[in-house]
């Protein structure tokens, strides 16, 4: 089991991030920075706290213990004088401030950017929402179900012959949180120059999500259709798809270079079909991709999971096996690779959870706390903003 070392440090040390968010993308993007050293303090709601402690598994915060690791939780009364004192002396002794209320909200605290850069020139603002800061959706609501199915995502999800599908997660965010952690860090950067600013983010969930599928736009103006939704097929290449073994197990097969699918037809013993026009190029095997599978799936068919993964992996195809997460908590590449490990947690024993990523060489992301307890830290962090206005105090009679 891992163990938390408090006093570790990571590559971004020394940076200060005060999340306002609530639920899950700026959850992800300060999660990320917290890993890799970043000081992020959760602003949570007194006897409240961020929603995502609301995510649950048997009473347990689970969504919570696992993307709050390694922050500090400050509970602070925003509707008190006191609580924006303290907000407002947090902001200015940061790099980042992360929050994802309805745009405007906080120009009606009277903390806008104007006010928060007159704070804090340099300071990063992070502006996370359903549609973004401006445009005619601006002030809908902006929940990432929504976005999923507006973006186009749900309508190419599925079979054919079923509803649109939407994800069973909440994906949208996962990528917008993604996106802003690599948008604080090039803000960063240019903050840190001699003559460097701060800046807004402008990050809506919207734009993440449809960025991974916005070669549909092309494809759109060229056939003046959209993709259909294909199961487990795709649209681009064949073959491609999940086929069910003789002991009821599957296996993901993908064929997307060409020279794999002509390796494909010699593995199942049919190198004749590398000859028939239906499957001698890519574009005849999409467009021919039902028989193609018919094929492939009555010869995955009479194997069972072992046998078709070892078979296909001798012959060097692309395949792996579908797993649940219950089959990869033993599973060898995740034992040898520590993709998951185990932290100490007071309430559970220990957590299994995703180690940091990426992995780098030379300044690696640390464990440095388990995910906070509703207002863990605010002794801690008070003290700090005692001692922060005692110095400002003192400079000012020096």
């Amino acid at each position: 089991m891992y163990q938390f070392d408090p006093s570790a440090r990571g590559p971004l040390d020394g940076i200060r991030v005060i999340d306002m968010s609530r639920l899950v993308a700026g959850n992800m993007t300060s999660h990320v920075l917290a890993d890799y050293g970043a000081d992020v303090i959760k602003i949570e709601r007194p006897g409240k706290g961020d929603d995502l402690r609301n995510w649950r598994c048997q009473d347990k915060e689970i969504y919570w213990k696992v993307y709050s690791r390694n922050k500090r939780s400050f509970v602070c009364d925003l509707k008190t004088a006191e609580g924006r004192e303290d907000l407002v002396d947090l902001i200015a002794s940061a790099q980042v401030l992360v929050e994802n209320f309805v745009p405007g909200t906080l120009e009606k605290w009277r903390l806008g950017p104007d006010e928060l850069f007159a704070i804090n020139p340099k300071l990063i603002i992070l502006r996370i929402s359903g549609w973004g800061q401006s445009g005619p959706y601006a002030q809908k609501p902006g929940f990432g179900t929504l976005v999923e199915a507006m973006s186009g995502w749900a309508y190419l999800n599925g079979h054919p012959d079923k509803p649109p599908t939407l994800p069973p997660l909440a994906m949208a965010d996962m990528i917008a949180g993604l996106y802003g952690v690599a948008s604080v860090l090039t803000a960063l950067r240019v903050a840190e120059q001699p003559d460097g600013k701060g800046q807004v983010i402008d990050l809506s969930l919207f734009e993440p999500i449809l960025s991974i599928i916005a070669s549909e736009a092309a494809q759109v103006q060229l056939s003046g259709t959209p993709t259909m939704r294909a199961g487990n097929q795709s649209s681009h290449t064949s073959p491609r798809n999940v086929y069910r073994c003789a002991d009821g197990e599957y296996v993901a097969l993908s064929g997307s270079m060409q020279s794999m699918a002509m390796r494909i037809f010699d593995t199942i013993g049919r190198p004749e079909l590398k000859d028939d026009p239906r499957f001698t190029t890519n574009d005849a095997r999409v467009e021919h991709r039902d028989e193609v599978d018919a094929v492939i799936g009555e010869f995955i068919a009479r194997r069972s999971q072992e046998d078709n993964l070892a078979l296909f992996e001798a012959a060097e195809v692309t395949v792996g096996p579908v797993c649940s997460m219950g089959d990869l908590m033993d599973h060898p590449y995740i034992r040898g690779r520590e993709v998951l490990v185990e932290l100490p947690d007071a309430e559970m024993g220990s957590v299994p959870m995703h180690n940091i990523v990426p992995r780098m060489s030379g300044t690696p992301g640390r464990f440095r706390r388990p995910a906070p307890s509703l207002g863990e830290h605010n002794d801690e962090i008070a003290a700090e903003l005692r001692a922060s206005r005692s110095q400002r105090r003192g400079a000012g009679h020096g």
